[in-house]
């Protein structure tokens, strides 16, 4: 099978090998064992690849580079003018080479992929729309637009479109799907002691988007309340330094760090050392921190934000954020003195994301191909 990928990620090549977030990489990596050749079009930048990068596994990949682009200022929207023209022909010439065409959304590759698309009613396609697929969250104009062209069975033919969660009256070419980090052989009964130390993480960007710091104001409003507490902070991004420097600031040192970005085998030692994970994000698709945390019974703490509200079970399996800091501080004071309520969540979380393995993702994805 030839195999096309219209992506929004950056790559970077080292070594002749194609690096790129590693969270999709890790995921494409599944989707390209059962691929004979693959053509890859995405924007590969010049800088050095981080720490959260890997690379590609498969072999026979052709990676067709384009420039990146975007509307966000008078400069990019002229420069996006001349752009287009070259995205828009390399995204047919593979289209057009390719037995099934994989989208990669939202973003503005993804957008450029969904009009492309129209014009291959007869090819095999698939959709991973990787942000927030709730009909009523507030989004940018043109991922309500991606939304709209995948959805319309009369514009987009012949194709699957993968979302998080289980949203009602969607047309019958939207699926519901999720992804995974961990294999069956990693499945193990973690119990947890709540007695002592409760031992807090975030994990992600550290982004406005993610908010970290209100991870941090979470736990210094505990710790100022008489709570035995700590956090640590795994990721890299834009805030770090304003996150140590309000860390210093307020003294927090002791009990709160920043650890930057680490690999999927250390956060998973964390994880099983940890009591509660936070993520108090303005969006998301499928938060993998949430379920990678309740993997190891690590209860959640996040955001009612696109399918993490069906994720918890509305708060059977883990405690969901109104984002007000008292508000939430009230509940999570009440929630901490109940540890046989805490143990059951705990287990809940465990038992439910346990069933969310590679494995059973790897039948899945095959199904699709």
């Amino acid at each position: 099978m030839k195999f096309a990928i219209i992506t929004h990620v950056s790559h970077q090549l080292s070594k002749d090998f194609y690096y790129g977030y590693a969270p999709y990489i890790r995921e494409m990596n599944i989707w390209l064992e059962y691929i004979d050749s693959v053509k890859i079009v995405a924007p590969l930048n010049t800088y050095n690849k981080s720490k959260i990068e890997i690379a590609y596994t498969k072999s026979d990949l052709t990676f067709i580079k384009v420039p990146a682009f975007s509307l966000l200022s008078l400069k990019e929207i002229i420069l996006t003018f001349f752009r287009l023209p070259i995205i828009i022909f390399q995204i047919l010439k593979v289209m057009l080479w390719a037995d099934h065409i994989h989208l990669r959304c939202p973003g503005n590759m993804g957008l450029l992929g969904c009009l492309v698309q129209i014009f291959f009613p007869s090819k095999a396609k698939t959709v991973k729309y990787a942000g927030n697929w709730d009909p009523n969250s507030k989004q940018p104009l043109s991922y309500k637009l991606q939304k709209w062209i995948v959805s319309n069975t009369l514009l987009s033919k012949n194709i699957k479109v993968l979302v998080y969660g289980n949203w009602p009256n969607q047309t019958k070419n939207i699926i519901p799907f999720f992804t995974a980090s961990f294999s069956e052989a990693e499945i193990e009964d973690v119990e947890k002691d709540f007695k002592n130390e409760l031992k807090f993480l975030f994990v992600g960007s550290l982004v406005e988007g993610k908010q970290p710091l209100y991870a941090i104001r979470l736990v210094e409003e505990l710790k100022n309340s008489g709570r035995s507490v700590s956090l640590k902070i795994f990721g890299e991004g834009s805030l770090r330094p304003d996150l140590e420097n309000y860390i210093q600031t307020k003294n927090l040192r002791t009990y709160i760090t920043v650890c930057g970005g680490v690999s999927l085998d250390q956060l998973k030692d964390q994880y099983k050392k940890s009591h509660f994970s936070i993520l108090p994000s303005k969006s998301e698709g499928w938060p993998k921190a949430v379920a990678e945390a309740m993997f190891f019974g690590c209860i959640p703490v996040a955001t009612r934000v696109s399918c993490v509200p069906w994720m918890l079970e509305n708060g059977k399996r883990g405690i969901l954020l109104n984002d007000e800091l008292e508000k939430d501080i009230s509940m999570l004071d009440e929630i901490l003195e109940n540890r046989g309520e805490l143990q059951r969540i705990a287990s809940e979380a465990m038992n439910w994301s346990q069933h969310y393995t590679v494995e059973y993702f790897e039948k899945e994805i095959k199904k699709l191909l």
